[in-house]
């Protein structure tokens, strides 16, 4: 069906996120078409961007984090998919509303996270294979910046590093789904 096919082809693209540090023969897959290739390309650029966002000077380490276990194993593919979908609509939504806040330095700010941003928004109309029925996340975003820049950059890096496991992992359910092992 070609909901089957458009599922891998965003398999594919996600899986490209984390290439680098894939050990794993390649899978298998359908033969890319031109916009698999793009969105292959702007999921690659949004882990590279949010790694360097992390690797800049203007971010403050977070002092606390800790990890839920998950519990139930359970899966569901489509649901996988709309959560992407979902994360990428709430992190376009969250880093826009801080860069309409009060900046500590607008200029760099803007520079260093303009292009997570842009290729978040490329990602979600070029590559959205679900219709989530949600365009934008206003309530559940952490788009409730204060006018305290300092507060507001802790915040913001504490976003971006779970940002940052958030696209890794969306790497490993990619694998997951294209391996078929969800389906034995």
């Amino acid at each position: 069906p070609a909901g089957f096919s458009s599922c891998a082809a965003l398999m594919l693209m996600l899986m490209l996120l984390n290439w680098r540090t894939s050990t794993g023969l390649p899978l298998p897959l359908p033969p890319p078409s031109a916009n698999s290739a793009q969105c292959a390309s702007l999921f690659r650029s949004l882990l590279r961007s949010v790694t360097d966002v992390l690797k800049s000077k203007l971010v403050l380490s977070p002092q606390n984090s800790s990890c839920a276990m998950l519990t139930n194993s359970s899966f569901s593919e489509n649901e996988c998919v709309m959560n992407i979908m979902r994360d990428l609509a709430y992190y376009q939504t969250a880093i826009d509303t801080y860069l309409q806040s009060p900046l500590h330095k607008p200029e760099k700010e803007k520079t260093l996270l303009g292009p997570t941003l842009g290729v978040i928004q490329d990602l979600r109309k070029n590559c959205s294979l679900v219709e989530t029925g949600e365009h934008n996340s206003f309530e559940d975003a952490p788009g409730r910046w204060e006018s305290d820049s300092f507060k507001n950059r802790q915040k913001m890096c504490k976003m971006m590093r779970g940002f940052h496991v958030r696209a890794i992992t969306i790497n490993r359910a990619v694998g997951y789904i294209s391996s078929g092992d969800h389906r034995k």
